[in-house]
């Protein structure tokens, strides 16, 4: 995978990816949704920023941050509210931690790889699953580029599966 994200240009990344993200402006669950968890993108995931710039002002954006083995969530409220995170140098809304996990209505989650059974497979460190497990009752939408959706991946009992998985396509 990270041979082939290799291969794509930044602005080719940028042209997918907001295609991508204009299909989760479409879905019902994001159009109903006040809450929603989103990601700050490094350079080979789906691209975010232009998204959450869209549309911070007219839902409650929650990013996460790194804290230990975990993820806290906090709100965007606009760029200047972001700092590097302390491990990985990725954008950090800084601000209270949202404790409220059950008002989460929607997550849209990055990842090395999915599958047609709406499987994740992340980078190894499990944050992702471990958050995802607190959030119940939220829609999980994995995005991606096409070539990142195989037949089937390695899946573990810890892993969490999306409801659904967005590519360009």
């Amino acid at each position: 995978m990270r041979e082939l994200k290799r291969a794509v240009t930044a602005e080719e990344k940028l042209r997918r990816s907001e295609t991508v993200m204009r299909s989760v402006e479409h879905l019902p669950e994001f159009q109903r949704a006040r809450v929603v968890l989103l990601y700050w993108s490094m350079a080979d995931e789906v691209q975010t920023h232009a998204f959450v710039e869209r549309w911070y002002r007219a839902k409650t954006l929650l990013l996460p941050c790194v804290d230990g083995d975990d993820l806290v969530l906090r709100q965007y409220t606009g760029p200047e509210c972001m700092v590097a995170g302390e491990q990985f140098g990725i954008g950090e809304p800084t601000g209270e931690e949202w404790k409220d996990l059950g008002a989460v209505e929607l997550i849209v989650v990055p990842g090395v790889a999915f599958d047609k059974q709406n499987n994740r497979m992340g980078r190894g460190r499990g944050f992702y699953d471990r958050l995802l497990k607190s959030t119940p009752n939220a829609v999980k939408v994995g995005v991606a580029y096409d070539f990142q959706m195989l037949d089937t991946i390695p899946v573990e009992p810890h892993d969490v599966k999306m409801n659904r998985v967005i590519t360009e396509n």
